[in-house]
């Protein structure tokens, strides 16, 4: 069921939820690359465990953010049981309206002298 919500309406996005987000901008993966994506993205800074990855999913699954995916790869190269996520254009909107949010945040953080630099 897809969310009629605008985008900023779903604003703020919780991390775990605009971490997959992230993962699955560049392209569809199953729920074990997330994870890899995730800790990759961040330099190991945040793991997420397997409660955190499919509650997040399954949420993300009810508001539109994300789809699975009817593709599979080549059984051979993979597990059957393996269930692959994509974005939803939705997912694609809230996503960089997140994006956005948090770029505004720097910007002000730097205004106010908090990184080291000056606006």
């Amino acid at each position: 069921m897809a969310n009629t919500t605008s985008p900023q309406g779903m604003l703020p996005l919780t991390p775990a939820v605009f971490h997959i987000l992230l993962a699955l901008a560049d392209g569809e993966k199953h729920g074990y690359a997330i994870m890899q994506e995730v800790t990759t993205l961040t330099n190991g800074d945040v793991k997420m465990g397997p409660g955190t990855l499919y509650g997040s999913i399954k949420r993300m699954l009810d508001t539109g953010l994300i789809a699975e995916s009817d593709e599979r790869p080549d059984l051979a190269l993979d597990d059957e049981r393996r269930r692959y996520y994509q974005i939803t254009p939705f997912g694609e909107q809230v996503a960089r309206a997140e994006a956005q949010r948090l770029a505004a945040l720097l910007r002000a953080a730097q205004s106010k002298q908090l990184m080291g630099g000056t606006s």
